[in-house]
């Protein structure tokens, strides 16, 4: 009789173990998507709260939303808190119906109308969107503004053509890379509307803006730098030479990079020259390798997550030129297995970056 009872008590506490849901992670963890040249992060606080930045490429609507969901899942998420959508291009808001068929969204978060009319966009924000948030909430956020997530503190640092005027804290000194830099010509895109987050996670900071243009960059860092220094950047609009100017990316004297770029899109020689050269930089990431690096400019293989699906059997040393508009359209494609870079922060500012192809991973210590 003992024994059965034993093994009674034994039963109980074994299916009990196995039903007890999982301790909250201890660490912040940030996924990089691989959507092919669009732009897609997820954030994951220690709560277990969730933020999604962008949904990837209408074209590939379906291949976007479900590579998103692979992450959304490795997360172990049953939804998803807040989406910001940080502005109204193709590339950024084309797998969100088919994701919201998939995972709850319980916040729909954007700037504010469009300024730049696209037949597909119009029928989008006219038809489709407002369907979406019909069943949730819809949030429209300006500069200042916070996205309440436990344990994080995130702030919107941009949105709808403005930026913020009181720095952040721990910030607000000259900027010393202001002076020799001229303010470009406004960008009257959508690209300059875009919603830029700052996250805060104990002594571990990090950036992400979208694909905010070099005009923004210069309104926002001179001639104070009112972000300050982060330990993790998401570089701008897939690394292309109209956003990521000196003034941002030298300013904020990142630990560790990553680029949520194409094989041709992003990565140009000007730009990879510029955040290679930034102070306290360690390491660029890359989603993708970019025929617009040739070998000249490219970083190691073991810090990029993707190849084409037929990839080259050489890759030339030089550069390949910057395709005009439509022909990035005939870039080697990716529909096979895709893998992200995952960061997984501590609130004492150490973290780790992990590349999903290979497993290679880096520890950045606190500073």
């Amino acid at each position: 009789m003992r024994v059965f009872v034993a093994f009674l008590l034994s039963l109980t506490l074994t299916v009990a173990s196995s039903i007890t849901p999982p301790r909250p992670a201890q660490t912040l963890d940030i996924y990089l998507i691989d959507v092919e040249g669009g732009s897609s992060t997820l954030i994951v606080s220690p709560s277990g709260d969730s933020i999604l930045i962008d949904t990837g490429n209408l074209a590939a609507a379906a291949r976007d939303a479900g590579r998103i969901m692979a992450a959304v899942k490795d997360a172990g998420l049953q939804q998803v808190d807040h989406l910001i959508t940080t502005h109204w291009h193709l590339d950024h808001i084309g797998g969100m119906a088919e994701l919201a068929n998939s995972v709850p969204i319980r916040e729909f978060i954007d700037h504010g109308a469009n300024i730049q009319r696209n037949p597909q966009t119009d029928a989008f924000l006219q038809q489709t969107y407002p369907a979406l948030y019909d069943k949730a909430k819809r949030r429209v956020v300006k500069p200042g503004d916070k996205i309440p997530i436990a344990g994080l503190e995130v702030r919107v640092v941009s949105s709808a053509g403005k930026t913020i005027k009181t720095s952040l804290s721990e910030a607000g000194m000259v900027n010393p890379h202001c002076s020799d830099f001229s303010q470009p010509d406004a960008d009257m895109t959508e690209n300059s509307q875009s919603i830029g987050s700052h996250i805060t996670f104990g002594r571990f900071r990090a950036l992400h803006l979208g694909d905010l243009t070099s005009d923004k960059e210069f309104e926002l860092m001179c001639p104070n730098n009112r972000i300050g220094t982060v330990d993790l950047f998401v570089v701008s609009h897939h690394g292309q030479p109209s956003s990521n100017s000196a003034v941002l990316v030298h300013a904020i004297e990142s630990r560790a990079a990553i680029m949520n770029n194409g094989t041709r899109k992003g990565g140009q020689p000007n730009v990879m020259k510029l955040i290679h050269s930034a102070p306290g930089l360690e390491d660029l990431w890359q989603l993708h390798f970019s025929q617009l690096s040739g070998q000249e400019y490219t970083v190691p293989g073991m810090f990029i997550a993707n190849h084409p699906d037929e990839p080259e059997s050489a890759i030339p040393v030089a550069p390949m030129p910057t395709p005009q508009p439509g022909e990035a359209a005939s870039a080697p494609v990716h529909n096979g297995a895709a893998y992200w870079i995952k960061v997984s922060a501590q609130p004492d500012g150490s973290f780790t970056v992990t590349n999903g192809r290979n497993g290679f991973s880096k520890t950045y210590h606190a500073r």
